[in-house]
């Protein structure tokens, strides 16, 4: 827009603090413009009229300069403390929509330079008033307008739809995870491998010599005997008839959990892992940290986690987010990880992980948190050995896997074309702006 003549933001527009602090205005009629994208309410108003408002502080704090929304708004409404609005002082001059929509555009390269500050970054209202902006005759602006309005309920309506389609996979994921423990997926295999699920093969058979095995480990006393808790909340799960339902306890040599100790930290030494490593179905060891060898030693007594064995979280926001540890790494773990070794020439650890992931995995998790003293609470190990296992022979355990991968695979690939296509019309949107305001259009 260089062929139109430029002004200050001071030469064309007023600007004004807000003065209703965020924290304690007192909901009502009016609509509070914060530094967020949303909206909140104030029985009180400030303006009524059209204006910009801009944040006066970063977004992120901390010593960057980040600037997430410039906002617009019209009518009466009160604006907080932490923000300025900026008013056109001839409306017939300059649309505060159309230099609204140019700061949001250019607000990287307008604002967020100005911001100053070490710790608390700030923008200061004098500054803003120096800030440099083109003038097209008014018609021109609200034409401007009026093809962004439109261009912007198309690119809503658009962003609506992938999100619904996200939203779609997601359940589907969900779907096939809870159909796969139930024996749906692997109907068709069981009529055609019958051998395969009977007679020496059946579950219960299975069961049978785990059972004797761990017997044996615990006579030799390779193995402690470990205690279960009653679960606060049991599911119920339908599974096939060649199927059995047992707890963990019973096909797992070891349910434990690493050190309750928070180790000193150094910046080079053995690997220490945490709940952060641990997402479902994926074993993140790369962002760990690093221990004493002494530390580490003492941490793994009693606790070795090796491959294909399973981590499950037990606090936080993911309590029961479950993972195979599919590589082999030495590494001890904090309180945070629970350690599952199993018997694997029955239990596949693809399937255990099915499970623990699933819906009725998650469910059984979060409605059986323990706080123990705890704030947020943990996922006891007692009610991890006691949790429910629906169980087929290991050949059914695999071909549920297989099918699993099979499936997800198809899932991912549409999920990622949807993220295209999302990422395709938020490009296409910021691409036709930039043509706008570069006189391309």
């Amino acid at each position: 827009m260089d062929k139109y003549p430029h002004f200050t933001i001071g030469e064309l527009c007023k600007i004004e603090k807000g003065e209703t602090g965020l924290a304690s205005a007192a909901p009502g009629e009016y609509p509070l413009v914060n530094t967020g994208a949303e909206r909140k309410s104030c029985k009180t108003y400030q303006f009524d009229t059209e204006a910009v408002c801009i944040p006066l502080v970063s977004s992120t704090g901390h010593g960057k300069k980040t600037l997430n929304y410039v906002h617009y708004q019209r009518g009466k409404f009160a604006l907080g403390t932490i923000l300025a609005a900026v008013i056109p002082k001839e409306h017939k001059k300059l649309s505060a929509a159309f230099l609204h929509r140019y700061l949001q555009f250019y607000k990287d390269r307008k604002i967020v330079p100005l911001m100053k500050g070490a710790a608390n970054v700030s923008l200061a209202i004098k500054d803003i008033a120096k800030i440099n902006i083109p003038l097209p005759p008014i018609n021109e602006q609200n034409s401007f307008i009026e093809l962004f309005n439109k261009l912007d309920g198309t690119s809503k309506k658009l962003q609506s739809e992938f999100l619904r389609q996200l939203s779609y996979l997601a359940l589907l994921r969900q779907t096939v995870l809870q159909e796969a423990i139930e024996g749906k997926l692997t109907a068709e295999w069981r009529k055609k491998n019958h051998k395969l699920i009977s007679g020496e093969n059946h579950a219960s058979k299975m069961l049978d010599k785990i059972k004797a095995e761990k017997e044996q480990l615990i006579k030799e006393r390779k193995i402690k005997k470990e205690n279960t808790q009653e679960p606060a909340y049991s599911l119920p799960i339908n599974i096939p008839k060649d199927w059995i339902q047992c707890r963990l306890v019973d096909i797992s040599k070891q349910v434990t959990d690493g050190t309750h100790q928070t180790p000193t930290y150094v910046k080079e030494g053995e690997i220490f892992l945490s709940a952060q490593n641990v997402k479902p179905f994926k074993f993140m060891p790369d962002n760990h940290q690093f221990i004493t060898r002494a530390a580490f030693d003492l941490n793994r007594k009693n606790r070795v986690p090796e491959k294909d064995d399973l981590l499950v979280a037990r606090v936080g926001a993911g309590i029961g987010e479950t993972a195979v540890i599919d590589q082999n790494i030495d590494f001890a773990f904090y309180v945070s990880l629970g350690l599952v070794k199993i018997f694997k020439q029955w239990i596949n650890p693809n399937y255990l992980a099915l499970v623990f992931n699933s819906p009725y995995g998650v469910s059984y998790a979060k409605r059986n948190i323990s706080s123990q003293g705890t704030s947020a609470g943990n996922y006891n190990l007692g009610r991890i050995r006691a949790f429910e296992i629906p169980l087929p022979s290991v050949y059914e355990q695999q071909a549920i896997v297989e099918r699993v991968d099979k499936l997800m695979t198809i899932i991912n690939e549409l999920e990622k074309q949807v993220n295209e296509r999302k990422d395709y019309s938020e490009r296409l949107m910021q691409s036709v702006l930039r043509e706008a305001f570069e006189d391309k259009v």
